[in-house]
């Protein structure tokens, strides 16, 4: 049976016939699942959650009531084709949330483990999300944006189209995202400029003395200099070791958008 007998689903939920429902799963009133869905074990639906066709649900995961998954991108070059929306394990998405999926032809949005998703937001067509990520209420996630694992996003965010964020990333609410942003740092501001380290993040993630010590000199020659991009990866190259120094040099000499270069103490007042 697609639906499990160990599953329960609400007398006024809508499962299609062919979806697929694993054990312990709950699916609450006035739930619709579509077609070519499948949910795996230990999920809950509160009521009024839509999951739309061509979505995955892994185990383990919350979503709350008035969430939408799978939904057509917001794209105008959208035709209708089959694409998917794919999302792992032990997900925590809150109310009035919508994620949509890919927008080119067999093409996927894809969100990792762990994440923390909060109330009223979206998640647009071809992102992608790592895992225990937290991205607070009313942020904005444009399309093809990628969002490494345990980056923390703050509430009131825009992130536009085709931005990265670096691992351990940590935006300040109320900020607009069109730079990538390198892992490990803060960063704020509507104008947004790098602030200093994600030091509670690095501790929680069991990062040594060491090496928070070389990603705080890895910022400080990038964002408290007069060195130039390329002068202050090759001071990091040359002089800093660390996994995190290398992952900080691989991302931006990856970027295809450029990163954010300003820092707070010259970025000036908040300007509308």
């Amino acid at each position: 049976m697609p639906v499990d007998p160990g599953a329960y689903v609400a007398p006024t939920a809508k499962v299609h016939p062919n979806a697929v429902v694993g054990p312990g799963t709950r699916i609450g009133e006035f739930c619709v699942v579509e077609a070519d869905v499948s949910i795996g074990p230990n999920c809950l639906l509160e009521p009024y959650v839509y999951i739309k066709r061509w979505t995955t649900l892994g185990s383990d995961n919350e979503i709350s009531s008035g969430t939408v998954l799978g939904t057509d991108p917001l794209d105008k070059h959208f035709k209708g084709h089959r694409s998917y929306l794919r999302i792992g394990n032990a997900n925590k998405i809150r109310e009035h949330y919508t994620i949509s999926r890919g927008t080119a032809e067999e093409s996927v949005t894809i969100l990792g483990d762990g994440n923390y998703i909060m109330t009223s937001g979206h998640i647009a067509h071809n992102c992608v999300i790592g895992s225990n990520v937290v991205i607070a209420s009313c942020a904005l996630i444009a399309g093809y944006v990628e969002i490494a694992d345990q980056a923390f996003i703050s509430g009131g965010i825009g992130v536009h189209q085709f931005s990265k964020i670096g691992r351990l990333a940590m935006v300040g609410g109320m900020s607009r995202i069109n730079k990538d942003l390198p892992p490990f740092f803060t960063y704020m501001g509507y104008q947004v400029a790098a602030h200093g380290l994600n030091r509670v993040g690095l501790r929680r993630a069991g990062f040594s003395r060491d090496e928070i010590g070389e990603i705080k000199e890895a910022f400080r020659l990038l964002y408290r200099t007069e060195l130039s991009l390329e002068a202050a990866l090759l001071e990091i190259e040359t002089r800093l070791h660390s996994p995190a120094a290398r992952e900080i040099v691989r991302f931006i000499r990856s970027s295809k958008r450029g990163i954010v270069r300003r820092g707070t103490e010259d970025a000036g007042p908040e300007q509308d």
